[in-house]
């Protein structure tokens, strides 16, 4: 068995963290300066940490490409089959002709870009969130408002910005039970769920508005300050609300409704004097498309059933039944071959690689019988429907690649405990750790796309550091979790969901990669001076959890 040798070079931290930042260097170099595809850049990052986990880390060659495969097949499925699945939903209201009503009731409601952005890309897509997540809200809601007739690379910008708040809570709340589990942080549920609560709450008054203020500037985002705070607001208290006084597992989910019902409401009563539109938009009369209520409950059928899907896969009963016909693969030359050391967990310890083909229980899985139901009701023959898919299929194969490898590459790098040496560094930084903490989660969701693994990754190394540190663990791993989610919208596999989605070249990748990651960055550091205002400002605003 392989111990993990978090500092391979000259027994040295810091030597050893410039090494194992390599592959991730390279993602940024290829992507933000040589402007290469992301799948090429994926899979040049990921050649070259194989060779350093090799050659450096002394992993052998044996378990290094055994985990590359386990990552490439967890990229395929789950994440990837969210994607087809969301995208077959989408191109069956489109062929059906009912997206066209779509875009006309949202239109009677508002022809502003604005309104229909924070609606659709903050609002709508943090329901899909709390119901599905890994992927599923990018994919839809992106599809949605190029649909609209936003251009493809900026529905896919204003996305990836707007899924942010909701994440942390995401598919249930997983992410935070994930981070209370017994060998993650061994923190209370009730705690880590209030602590995460308060940060994304925060969070949530500032993205609508932050989304608007990208759109249009500051001085003409008061235009539509009423509905705008009016959904984050409400977002906001209902999910402060819920995780602090209920639990995690709906709290994305009811505070989405309330949010978008607000908004709508809002929307009713109050219209800006000057309608925005971007460049280049052409202004869209809804005069003469009028629909019938049934027509437009026809024409949102699909995402109706998708709610519904959605919600009876996640019904525990249910999601117990599916998930007992699941298929459990132990990676073969990787489970508990590799050890985990001290400070990472608490002893030595096994590392387990258990593929769970989760074929029927998965949430791409739903999304795809809710396409299917929706395009009989709509009168798509089989036939059709099937060919839908083959083009869908078509559509994403570079996508598909990316997220591939960069699952390949996230999965080495935690396997040959690349990613635990960063950890290190971070934790090295003393009365600085509350700042760092909060990077780390952002640097785990960025190699991970995943708020869920970033959580499983570091939330151990959190409690170990801040304990010894004297700070309160509750903050560091909630941090973890609440910050991680501004790596989310520069995550490759999230871009290249959104780059799929919206039916983007994959040669423009590189640029939405570039374009978000000032902003992941910016809202990433003003995360981390929060977390540092709680850690010695207000620290009786964090649960305190007796050891």
């Amino acid at each position: 068995m392989w111990e993990q040798n978090y500092l391979p070079v000259a027994n040295n931290l810091g030597y050893s963290t410039l090494v194992a930042a390599i592959p991730l260097l390279i993602l940024f170099f290829m992507l933000g300066v040589k402007r290469k595809p992301s799948w090429m850049a994926g899979l040049t990052a990921l050649g070259v940490a194989l060779v350093l986990a090799v050659a450096v880390f002394g992993m052998p060659i044996g378990p290094a490409g055994a985990s590359i495969v386990y990552g490439a097949a967890f990229g395929m499925f789950p994440i990837g089959w969210i994607v087809i699945a969301s995208l077959i939903l989408y191109r069956v209201t489109v062929e059906t002709g009912q997206f066209e009503i779509i875009k006309d009731s949202i239109g009677a409601l508002s022809d502003d870009r604005r309104l229909q952005a924070v609606l659709i890309g903050f609002a709508f897509g943090a329901f899909i969130e709390g119901a599905a997540g890994f992927g599923t809200p990018v994919a839809v809601a992106a599809a949605m408002l190029t649909g609209l007739g936003f251009s493809p690379f900026y529905a896919a910008f204003i996305c990836l910005v707007a899924n942010t708040a909701p994440v942390a809570f995401g598919s249930l709340g997983i992410p935070v039970v994930t981070l209370a589990g017994a060998n993650i942080s061994g923190l209370p549920l009730d705690a880590l769920s209030a602590m995460t609560g308060r940060f994304c709450a925060l969070i949530a008054l500032i993205i609508p508005a932050y989304m608007v203020i990208i759109m249009s500037g500051f001085k003409r985002s008061l235009e539509v300050l009423p509905p705008v705070m009016a959904c984050a607001i409400t977002f906001a208290g209902v999910l402060f609300g819920v995780t602090n006084y209920i639990g995690p597992e709906v709290a994305v989910i009811l505070a989405s409704i309330a949010a978008l019902a607000a908004m709508v409401l809002a929307m009713k009563i109050w219209k800006p004097k000057q309608v925005f539109r971007l460049e280049g938009d052409v202004a869209v009369s809804t005069e003469g498309h009028k629909h019938t209520a049934g027509e437009i409950l026809s024409a949102w059928s699909p995402y109706v059933l998708l709610v519904i899907f959605v919600l009876v896969w996640r019904y525990r009963p249910i999601q117990d039944a599916l998930n007992s016909l699941s298929v459990a693969i132990q990676v073969p030359g990787l489970h508990n071959l590799i050890t985990r050391m001290p400070p990472i967990t608490a002893e030595a310890s096994a590392y387990g690689a258990v593929y769970n083909f989760q074929w029927l229980s998965a949430a791409g899985t739903s999304c795809f019988l809710a396409a299917f139901v929706a395009s009989l009701g709509l009168g798509m023959s089989i036939g059709n429907f099937f060919g839908v898919c083959g083009r869908v299929l078509k559509q994403l194969s570079l996508p598909l690649l990316t997220i591939a490898s960069v699952l390949g590459l996230a999965f080495l790098m935690n396997y040959a405990g690349m990613t635990s040496t960063l950890g290190l560094a971070f934790a090295a930084t003393g009365t600085l750790f509350p700042f760092f903490s909060a990077l780390l989660g952002w640097i785990g969701v960025f190699l991970t796309g995943s708020d869920t693994s970033s959580n499983a990754l570091f939330g151990n190394l959190q409690v170990v550091t801040a304990n010894a540190l004297g700070l309160n663990p509750v903050l560091t791993a909630s941090t973890n979790a609440a910050t991680g989610v501004m790596g989310k919208m520069i995550s490759l596999q999230s871009i290249a969901v959104a780059v799929a989605a919206t039916g983007m070249a994959s040669s423009e990748e590189g640029k939405l990669f570039r374009v978000t990651l000032k902003h992941s960055i910016a809202l990433a550091l003003f995360m981390a001076v929060l977390t540092m205002i709680f850690a010695y400002v207000l620290p009786h605003w964090v649960p305190q959890v007796t050891p």
